[in-house]
């Protein structure tokens, strides 16, 4: 079973598109409703140098979060779901935090993980290779020769 960390990654890199076809074909119809959001904003993004330098203020940009709570009838508004994507895309927030509440319901978290977030991370992972060939099919290897003198 996936972290919802995880699980929000692979949501986020998805494209909206994607995304709403692969939630469309799961079934899941549920109420839910906005409890914060959806509210766009700027964040500061930070970088390492190697990866394990001191940190640096690489620069900012767009985000935007959405909170949403599920209409199922629970005292207090039932499961929460949060989600956040890079740009000001409010309907990919807003259902990446619905795909988020309804993996909090044990009955639904396997579904979830088996039929839409494993196709999509594939998807996501063929990409990822696809781009690295092409990559690497224009790579240059430099080397040095030294003089025979």
């Amino acid at each position: 079973m996936m972290t919802p960390e995880q699980r929000h990654r692979i949501l986020a890199l998805t494209p909206i598109k994607r995304l709403s076809e692969g939630w469309a074909m799961l079934g899941i119809q549920v109420g839910h409703r906005c409890v914060r959001g959806p509210e766009t904003g700027m964040v500061m993004v930070r970088g390492r140098m190697g990866g394990s330098g001191n940190a640096f203020n690489l620069g900012e940009m767009t985000l935007t979060r959405v909170s949403v709570a599920l209409d199922d009838g629970t005292p207090g508004g039932g499961d929460l779901g949060h989600g956040w994507v890079a740009g000001r895309s409010r309907e990919h927030a807003e259902l990446i935090a619905l795909i988020g509440a309804c993996a909090r319901k044990a009955h639904w978290t396997r579904h979830i993980d088996a039929e839409l977030i494993e196709p999509l991370s594939q998807l996501l992972d063929d990409e990822r290779t696809e781009r690295s060939q092409a990559a690497a099919a224009t790579r240059v290897d430099f080397f040095t020769m030294a003089r025979g003198e």
